[in-house]
Formats: C-alpha cells, structure tokens, sequence
C-alpha cells in the first residue's frame, strides 16, 4: 500500500511564506511602547501562498 503525499506547499515567491511584518516607526507611545506598523505582502495579500498557474491549453494540431 503506498503512503498518501500531499502537493508541494505553493510558497508566495515575494515573503517567502512570511506574509505579514510588524515594523518599528522609531517612536514610543506615551507609556513606553514602541509604535508599530503591521504591512501584509501585496504578492500574495498576506496569505502566504502562492496561487495556483494555471495550465496553458495548445490546440491540437493546426
């Protein structure tokens, strides 16, 4: 009986899987914490992956 294998992981070629980042602006609050900035990858929309491609169809033939 052979062993189920799932598809290869489609990782978003942009983040390499880290989709989203959380950046330090420099600044503090008023109590001492730093002020931060979440930005998501555009690539994938902070998902991670990579969509599918899509399988180009030719035409048998002429």
């Amino acid at each position: 009986m052979t062993a189920p294998h799932s598809s290869p992981a489609r990782v978003c070629p942009d983040c390499d899987g880290f989709p989203s980042v959380a950046i330090t602006t420099g600044t503090r609050t008023p109590s001492g914490q730093r002020t931060t900035v979440t930005v998501n990858c555009h690539a994938c929309n902070g998902t991670g992956t990579a969509p599918a491609r899509r399988r180009l169809l030719v035409p048998a033939g002429r």
